[in-house]
């Protein structure tokens, strides 16, 4: 990068959706078009306010108990994962299930099952509450314990010290989750990795655009959700980069003009669930003040892609019908 005179923006490169959430959010667009409305949803599809509300407004109907769904009607479960036990709810409530769980988080899942059945005790780094730390616990109940961070390393307690693995969220901050490895290590010196890096590519390679143009922003913006754990790492990692302020908007309008006051350089990314036209209208937004000279912060190539749910292959309105009449419970799938 070489600066330039006058206000400018650095656009970190990658942004804005990864392959999971894109997978995601094309299975409910093709659920919608193969089946009709209403396709229910467990918990957001993603975590983004916009994606959330244009789904809605196209059929999609979101959840946040698989109860809420009528019998004989299909669920799809969120990018985040569900644990076993939602699945036997929906099994339970006669519903055709499509699982878009991001394949990423599906690997966690199965390491947790794969080391709980080897009898370890799991020490799962992530938020609590976070969907995804939910989902992921649940695999394996009593052989997981969340770790939120290094302040949580000193209670954590297991019962065979030789017989310990750390596994973690997808979307944590790369520094702080290996700060809290490193503290895990210190109290348990025989503590094992697991086989790959659990911290998705997509959270790795927006948080690196961000650490390279963090040292030369001024203010960076970031697009994404309030509940989007990914979106808020960006935000810390930002600050932590050198840039004087960060924060976290969903749409333009959301900018304080008071932000660019004694502002040159605008450091600008969006979360890995975030669509890019909001992106664009953050630049558009800024390009009417005099930010109008984008500089391109590329750290990273990306082209994984992932197939969609295997279940988009079938014909779930006929099986959650199927599923009604053989439980002969009551209740009509709803077209």
């Amino acid at each position: 990068m070489t600066a330039s005179s006058g206000r400018r923006v650095l656009l970190a490169a990658p942004r804005g959706y990864c392959a999971g959430v894109d997978r995601a959010v094309i299975a409910v667009e093709k659920a919608l078009e193969q089946y009709g409305a209403p396709i229910y949803v467990r918990h957001e599809i993603v975590h983004n306010k916009y994606v959330v509300q244009t789904l809605e407004k196209k059929g999609a109907v979101f959840v946040e108990r698989t109860e809420e769904v009528p019998p004989g009607n299909i669920v799809m479960f969120s990018a985040h994962g569900v644990a076993p036990v939602v699945h036997e709810e929906a099994r339970q409530g006669r519903l055709a299930t499509i699982d878009a769980t991001c394949p990423l988080v599906t690997k966690v899942h199965k390491e947790a099952v794969r080391y709980a059945n080897e009898d370890y005790d799991i020490l799962l780094i992530g938020h609590e509450g976070h969907e995804e730390v939910i989902g992921t616990s649940g695999e394996a109940p009593d052989h997981i314990q969340l770790v939120d961070g290094p302040a949580d390393v000193d209670k954590v307690e297991v019962r065979d010290p030789s017989k310990v693995v750390w596994l973690s969220q997808t979307t944590l901050s790369v520094d702080e989750t290996m700060e809290t490895v490193d503290a895990l290590k210190t109290k348990f010196p025989g503590l094992v990795s697991p086989p790959s890096d659990d911290i998705c590519y997509a959270t790795q390679n927006r948080q690196l655009a961000v650490k390279q143009m963090g040292a030369e922003a001024d203010l960076v913006i970031v697009v994404g959700s309030r509940n989007s754990s990914n979106s808020k790492r960006l935000v810390e990692v930002a600050k932590l980069a050198g840039a004087r302020e960060a924060y976290l908007v969903d749409f333009a309008r959301e900018i304080d003009e008071a932000w660019l006051e004694g502002v040159t350089t605008v450091g600008v990314t969006s979360g890995a669930s975030v669509p890019e036209v909001l992106v664009e209208q953050v630049l558009e937004w800024l390009a009417e003040r005099g930010y109008a000279d984008v500089e391109l912060v590329k750290a990273a190539e990306e082209s994984i892609t992932f197939s969609l749910p295997k279940e988009l292959r079938r014909d779930l309105r006929e099986e959650a019908a199927t599923l009604v009449a053989a439980r002969g419970g009551s209740g009509t799938p709803e077209a």
